[in-house]
């Protein structure tokens, strides 16, 4: 089977023949390779194509595919039964694992993906502040919950939708929209909306308009503008956190939310997210409090013990992210140069093991500035790439990854291939 008659079979079944938006390679123009199995840094698609993959499943295979230990912890999990229902020590431990990192926040809930952490901390949220209205940024990508998808960036962007059909208009009426690292917008906000406002929450390192990082100065007044106000600051860390840094986005501003999501990396490559915060907002959740959550796969201890062999990994590693914060800098650096010589305006950022560019003559620090980008030629560039062995996110709008499996020569590769790319187009 070829991977067009396997996109063409999965159309039949499955909405645009694919269980996630972006995986149909709509915006490259081209049929999205069929994975077969993966081993490291690189994944082989059912027509026997290898590709150095800088997707690693969008993120929480920060140890590449395969790993050894993590495998094993799953494969002992899975002998002692797949779920139950019911609490475990996993789920304890894991949690211990996070809240020794991130010592500002108290306690966390375990749930199977970053839209449900997401939508869940926004309910414990207004449950605490008593209030309903939501501030959110334009490009930022929470998941699908109703209340969020509003220039919601990522696949909304990649398909060139501003919001969703089928999101009633008074679920979003307490949906606000500011513009990322602009402070102005938030302070008009609250300023129009008097006791309105109970929580903000910000990808502090966007990775759903592609890799744009939120200045510190920018976090700092949005931090003070909240305790102004008495609305609850969550950070957005399902994509960031154990990928920017040990500590998420935190290590690059030193701002303390109120509240945290995780997802993907704690997880090890399982379905696994979290959304945690300080204790007088967690004890809003049921069975202590009254806001409402609950999950019958939540803190399955196949996905725990995932989590735990992966954090676990990352705390015995003192320079892990020294060494996937050089390659992915050496990754962007190769890109730049190699768009510079060939003519070609290319905007790199990276924040540990994340990288991103943008084709632009501009530098990309907020959403309207990510749409400008020539997506037509990051489609030539994409094709280009994929026919090259190099499996790069398929869309403008979303961040790249490098993984612990990957080394100098990997990188020398890609920007190797990357010149020819730029090259050609």
């Amino acid at each position: 089977m070829t991977n067009k008659s396997a996109f063409d079979a999965a159309k039949k079944l499955i909405p645009g023949g694919v269980d996630s938006p972006v995986r149909a390679f709509k915006s490259v123009g081209t049929t999205p390779p069929f994975i077969d199995h993966a081993k490291g840094c690189y994944i082989y698609d059912i027509e026997g194509n290898k590709y150095i993959d800088f997707v690693q499943s969008w993120g929480p295979l920060i140890f590449g595919h395969c790993d050894k230990d993590i495998q094993e912890a799953i494969i002992k999990s899975v002998k002692k039964g797949v779920s139950f229902g019911a609490p475990t020590l996993s789920e304890t431990n894991l949690a211990k694992l996070i809240l020794d990192e991130f010592k500002f926040i108290d306690k966390i809930r375990f749930v199977n993906s970053g839209t449900e952490a997401t939508m869940s901390a926004i309910r414990a949220a207004r449950g605490y502040s008593k209030k309903d209205g939501l501030i959110k940024f334009e490009g930022c990508y929470h998941g699908h919950s109703d209340a969020l998808l509003i220039k919601a960036g990522s696949g909304a962007t990649t398909y060139a939708n501003a919001s969703s059909s089928g999101v009633p208009q008074d679920i979003v009426k307490n949906t606000y929209l500011a513009i990322y690292n602009d402070i102005k917008s938030v302070k008009d906000i609250f300023e129009a909306n008097k006791d309105k406002i109970g929580v903000v929450i910000i990808e502090a390192i966007a990775g759903n308009m592609g890799l744009v990082p939120a200045k510190k100065e920018f976090l700092s007044q949005l931090r003070e503008l909240c305790d102004k106000h008495g609305a609850v600051l969550i950070l957005d860390e399902v994509m960031s956190g154990y990928r920017a840094s040990k500590r998420g986005s935190f290590d690059f501003h030193d701002i303390k939310a109120d509240m945290i999501t995780f997802g993907k990396v704690i997880g090890g490559g399982m379905s696994a997210a979290a959304f945690g915060g300080k204790k007088e907002i967690m004890d809003c959740l049921s069975p202590d409090g009254a806001v409402y959550q609950a999950g019958t796969l939540s803190g399955n201890p196949v996905a725990m013990s995932a989590g735990i062999a992966a954090l676990k990994k990352i705390n015995n590693d003192k320079n892990l992210y020294k060494k996937l914060s050089s390659l992915s800098q050496m990754l962007m650096d190769g890109f730049s140069s190699a768009a510079k010589k060939n003519n070609i305006p290319l905007q790199t950022q990276t924040r540990g093991s994340m990288f991103g560019y943008f084709f632009s003559n501009k530098k990309v620090e907020n959403y309207e500035d990510a749409l400008k980008s020539d997506t037509l030629a990051f489609a030539k560039f994409h094709t280009n790439m994929l026919k090259q062995g190099i499996y790069l996110a398929p869309s403008q709008f979303e961040t790249g990854f490098v993984c612990d499996a990957m080394d100098e020569k990997i990188i020398k590769k890609a920007i190797k291939a990357a010149n020819k790319a730029f090259r050609e187009i």
